[in-house]
């Protein structure tokens, strides 16, 4: 006849249980479903072997997270082991998860079963697990419970801090909207300043510049010869420069007030910080795209990239999805539409990824394909980047010098490297690249060791002779101690 134990996870511990007459329970599930809420009916049916409490939350915390991912921690199999007198060779364990018990089995040669009444029986001890254990009331397993809970998520939610994909999302996002705040305030400071000086947005175009003239320029009356040289710092030509200070003495513009105009270069140096700062904010996301998604961001380039994994919601989204998906990220209302004409209308061949040069830079018949084959070269660089542990732009330059093969092949014809072979080359060039940063680092770890060492030698030859001083105070305690057991 077997026997059955009941494994049963616990935020303060492990509870190993016995169910009494096991066969008889298990032709009888329909009454142990509904004894399940009755304590007293529930203890006729299990009995209590023992209990292993954790000594501390990071324990509970390591062995839930072994559990998770179906690992028998060194924790839980010290007490199998010590529990290993009660337990026969027909003897069977229940366990919740079935990945936890095929470990159990593994690793114990403990047979394991996860079905038919074990579930009730988990259930039941769940609901009256305050009673069932001496010493424990209700608060204190909520409290271990709400404890372990937030632990648990933190540690889920903790990764590593310099690949987190939601600032490349949040970058990306405020990348286009402040293109659009500084587009819309450089038409307005044009609008307004153009009042005062309308020959200026005819002479400097460029919205940047143009706000950077206007606060060298202010009041154009009283422009002079001298500000030649600051305004030819910010147009970068001379000719341009003495054209602004020639338009400047003969312009029809309107006078203006101290009051207009200082609000005017207060909105002007608005618009120029905004600018600096879209810079900053460039720069940010070149820094954040090379530590989380160096290969896509070689591929295709840093905001198209960017704006991928911010279309797809995460860096992990965008590799599980498959490339025809890829291809068409940002095209969705155009593809429903096409769908929706039943064929009056063509689908879209490409979304986001129309931003990229390759697909400019293909012929007007070769665009679609070039897309399906671009989109494909992003799907595998996303997926290396999200799965691969240490990120290395190597695969990224291979699969971009493909799509520049690939480009030549539709229009000259010459055909390119097999993919076998240029994924060969690329492996082999990463297990290199992580050889020389593993001796390097090495390297570094032994210089800095033998750093520290000459440091102490040094400090203890120079202080004052303070080695020397203990050293012979610890040789006259020696002489004293041994002259004492003498005589004695």
């Amino acid at each position: 006849m077997s026997n059955l134990f009941i494994l049963f996870e616990h935020a303060t511990g492990y509870v190993l249980f016995r169910v009494k007459e096991f066969e008889e329970i298990g032709m009888l599930l329909p009454q142990v479903e509904q004894s399940v809420t009755d304590l007293s009916r529930f203890r006729s049916i299990i009995s209590f072997v023992g209990f292993a409490p954790f000594k501390s939350g990071l324990e509970a915390l390591e062995n839930i997270n072994n559990i998770s991912e179906g690992i028998v921690s060194e924790y839980l199999k010290v007490f199998l082991d010590s529990s290993s007198n009660e337990f026969t060779k027909d003897s069977i364990l229940g366990v919740a998860d079935p990945k936890l018990g095929a470990s159990i089995s593994e690793t114990l040669n403990i047979k394991c079963d996860h079905l038919n009444a074990v579930p009730e029986i988990l259930r039941g001890i769940r609901y009256h697990f305050d009673n069932l254990v001496k010493g424990f009331t209700s608060d204190d397993s909520i409290n271990a419970q709400k404890g372990l809970g937030h632990s648990y998520s933190r540690a889920k939610v903790k990764f590593n801090v310099n690949r987190v994909d939601n600032m490349i999302i949040q970058s990306i996002t405020l990348l286009d909207q402040l293109d659009k705040d500084i587009n819309t305030f450089s038409m307005r400071i044009r609008e307004w300043y153009s009042y005062h000086f309308p020959e200026l947005a005819k002479i400097v175009p460029e919205n940047y510049i143009y706000a950077k003239v206007a606060r060298v320029v202010q009041n154009r009356k009283e422009l002079t010869d001298d500000k030649v040289s600051a305004l030819e710092e910010i147009v970068m030509d001379s000719a341009k420069a003495k054209a602004i200070v020639n338009a400047a003495k003969s312009s029809m513009g309107m006078d203006i007030n101290e009051t207009d105009l200082r609000n005017v270069q207060q909105f002007a140096k608005r618009v120029v910080a905004l600018v600096n700062y879209r810079k900053k904010m460039s720069e940010y996301l070149t820094s954040k795209m090379a530590g989380v998604a160096p290969n896509l961001a070689t591929l295709i380039g840093d905001q198209v990239g960017a704006r991928l994994i911010a279309h797809a919601g995460s860096l992990t989204n965008l590799a599980k999805a498959p490339a025809s998906t890829v291809q068409i990220l940002g095209a969705e209302k155009a593809l429903f539409r096409a769908l929706k004409s039943r064929g009056k209308a063509n689908t879209p061949k490409y979304g986001l990824l129309f931003h990229s040069t390759f697909i400019g830079r293909a012929g007007i018949k070769n665009r679609g394909r070039i897309a399906r084959y671009l989109a494909n070269k992003c799907s595998i660089a996303s997926r290396i980047d999200c799965f691969t542990e240490t990120p290395l732009r190597i695969f990224g330059e291979k699969l971009r010098q493909q799509v520049e093969d690939r480009l030549v092949y539709f229009t000259t014809g010459k055909e390119p490297k097999k993919n076998l072979d240029v994924m060969r080359e690329a492996l082999e060039e990463t297990a290199h690249m992580l050889a020389t940063m593993e001796k390097e680092r090495k390297e570094k770890k032994k210089k800095r060791k033998s750093q520290v060492l000459e440091n102490g030698q040094e400090n203890g030859h120079v202080e004052n002779g303070e080695v020397e001083v203990n050293t012979s105070l610890r040789k006259k305690k020696k002489k004293r101690s041994k002259h004492i057991d003498e005589n004695n």
